[in-house]
């Protein structure tokens, strides 16, 4: 068996897709390509595919991966392109490869977020971004697998790398704790801008997954 990780972007119109109904997609699609992929064992075999970071509904991604298993070695140029060929235009496959790290070295995740509407709500908002993030500590409610509610502190989650205003239209780049252990989605930061989905919109993508060295998961 060979392991093969491929890595995708997720745009357009399929950022509305939830990650079970990705994963649907994903196992049509590795079954349209003809791919000689690996199923489970027992009564209601599936193909056996794995996604090392979910991403949240209404975001887009630039570098999002996936993991499943050939039963003989294909050029990996091979299975790209098949694999391309059979999903749509805003599932797009970059490139597969073999994989490298375990899903446990993610740290980061960087996002590229864009704020646009009347200029006076988006001044606000990059005011408000600012004050944020200059407290030494942010504390938020957040959901528990549970369905309950729970105080927690992210300021030691998230690191602005860039910020640039324009008429309308607010650009920065953030950097959030992201993986297995601790996960922290970018909403929890941006449900606190004054107006945000009402006097200006959102888009948020998520550019790259890190490690703890910043260094792209492979």
């Amino acid at each position: 068996m060979y392991d093969v990780r491929i890595f995708f972007s997720k745009t357009g119109r399929a950022r509305y897709i939830s990650h079970l109904d990705l994963n649907r997609c994903m196992q049509r699609a590795l079954k349209r390509s003809g791919l000689p992929v690996v199923y489970t064992q027992g009564f209601n075999p599936h193909i056996r595919n794995t996604f090392a970071l979910p991403l949240s509904l209404g975001y887009e991604g630039e570098t999002e991966t996936m993991d499943f298993r050939l039963e003989q070695e294909l050029p990996l140029e091979e299975v790209a392109r098949r694999l391309r060929e059979s999903l749509p235009a805003e599932l797009f496959v970059l490139r597969a490869a073999a994989p490298v790290m375990k899903p446990e070295k993610i740290r980061w995740g960087r996002y590229a977020i864009e704020a646009r509407g009347e200029p006076q709500a988006v001044r606000r908002a990059a005011e408000s971004l600012r004050d944020l993030l200059a407290q030494p500590e942010l504390l938020v409610e957040k959901t528990t697998k549970k369905g309950g509610t729970r105080q927690i502190d992210i300021r030691p989650d998230l690191r602005l790398e860039s910020m640039e205003e324009g008429e309308g239209s607010l650009r920065f780049t953030l950097l959030v704790t992201t993986g297995i252990s601790r996960n922290i989605n970018p909403s929890l930061l941006l449900d606190l801008l004054p107006g945000a989905g009402k006097e200006f919109s959102l888009r948020v993508r998520r550019t790259a997954v890190l490690t703890e060295e910043l260094e792209p998961f492979c």
